[in-house]
């Protein structure tokens, strides 16, 4: 095993040296909805129904999943069966259930147990997807008096978002109607990742710990014109691009968000 801190050992550690910061400890369950997990299984899957190993404790029932493949194995002390999925799938999976979640138990520095309430709050939180509507933007002008817990949000957001679009433009905004706000405007989109990043936003929004915190979203192509005006105006954020992970759904289970798999 090596000793390369994860994302979710940098977070984790960031919530000990801050025990009473709400926003490091937002940032931690960022990080644990982002990441790949691999969740221990009692067997091999069997089609959509999986078997996961349970522990139970005097504090509740847990399943246990690490943040790297090697850390199951160190964990398990040899091979062992798992299930590969986000820990936004598996929370999803596991809300309501009254499980907790063991993370990298014994084998890194960011082990911990997560009880029943933390896994349905991260479910409900992650559940809360953007809003659609309709208004159109009258003028573009430099952000401005944006938190700095919202900025390193979305810098750590779009660093998962590998390939999905060239880049953004976070700009001032007024509409037609009134309205004044922020936008945030990407450029050059790949098709049919716009949920995605519109998601991506409204998760960094929702884990930031900002309240009452609002940012609206656009798509735009290069050549529309409003892309100048962005470019003169906004701030830019260049997404990575890494090729982005296939969009066609993987046979194994968990591998379709929309359908996941059934805990027995």
């Amino acid at each position: 095993m090596t000793d390369t801190a994860t994302p979710i050992d940098l977070a984790h550690a960031a919530t000990e040296t801050a025990p009473g910061d709400d926003a490091a400890r937002l940032r931690f369950y960022e990080r644990l909805a982002d990441a790949e997990l691999f969740l221990l299984l009692e067997r091999e899957a069997q089609g959509d129904k999986v078997d996961p190993k349970v522990f139970e404790t005097e504090d509740g029932i847990f399943l246990l999943a690490f943040d790297r493949e090697d850390r199951l194995a160190d964990f398990a002390e040899g091979p062992a069966p798992y299930l590969a999925l986000s820990g936004r799938v598996l929370a999803g999976m596991m809300a309501g259930q009254d499980l907790g979640l063991g993370v990298n138990l014994g084998v890194a520095p960011s082990s911990s147990l997560l009880p029943a309430e933390a896994i349905d709050w991260l479910a409900e939180t992650l559940a809360q997807g953007p809003e659609e509507a309709e208004d159109h933007p009258l003028e573009l002008t430099a952000p401005a008096h944006l938190p700095e817990a919202l900025l390193t949000a979305l810098d750590a957001k779009f660093a998962t978002m590998a390939g999905r679009a060239k880049f953004a433009y976070l700009c001032g905004v007024r509409y037609h109607s009134g309205r004044r706000g922020h936008l945030l405007a990407f450029i050059q989109t790949v098709d049919g990742a716009e949920p995605a990043l519109a998601r991506a936003v409204n998760e960094a929004l929702a884990f930031s710990g900002l309240e009452a915190g609002a940012l609206d979203v656009a798509f735009f192509v290069a050549s529309d014109p409003v892309a100048a005006t962005l470019s003169r105006v906004g701030l830019r954020f260049d997404l990575p691009q890494a090729g982005p992970a296939p969009l066609t759904p993987r046979a194994a289970p968990g591998s379709d968000p929309g359908k996941p798999p059934i805990l027995r």
